[in-house]
């Protein structure tokens, strides 16, 4: 089924972008900080795989390869110096569920 190699690079495209939807919907970000750098790394993955091979970039001459995988290191590791730097609150668990106070009344 899958034989290309640009068939299973898809195949991970997918399931990677899967993988932080769920790590965001979750919450798994707001308490540890663990899955910042699993999406971040899968992030670098994602975009390495798709100049290398979605952009053909992998049989181009070494100078370009290098600024656009140059390029995308630079762009992960800004977001994770800002990511870094952001003040964030205390992880304090879970995020509450609304409660009745949290309702709106119907109108009538």
């Amino acid at each position: 089924m899958l034989r290309h190699r640009i068939d299973r690079i898809g195949l991970f495209l997918l399931v990677a972008t899967g993988v932080t939807f769920a790590f965001g919907e979750a919450g798994l970000v707001e308490r540890t900080a663990w899955p910042v750098f699993v999406m971040l790394a899968l992030a670098f993955l994602k975009g390495l795989w798709i100049a290398l091979d979605f952009m053909e970039l992998r049989h181009a001459p070494p100078l370009w390869r290098r600024l656009v995988v140059g390029w995308l290191a630079v762009v992960v590791l800004l977001i994770l110096l800002a990511w870094v730097v952001t003040d964030r609150p205390a992880a304090a668990g879970p995020p509450a569920a609304l409660g009745p106070a949290a309702t709106v009344a119907p109108l009538s």
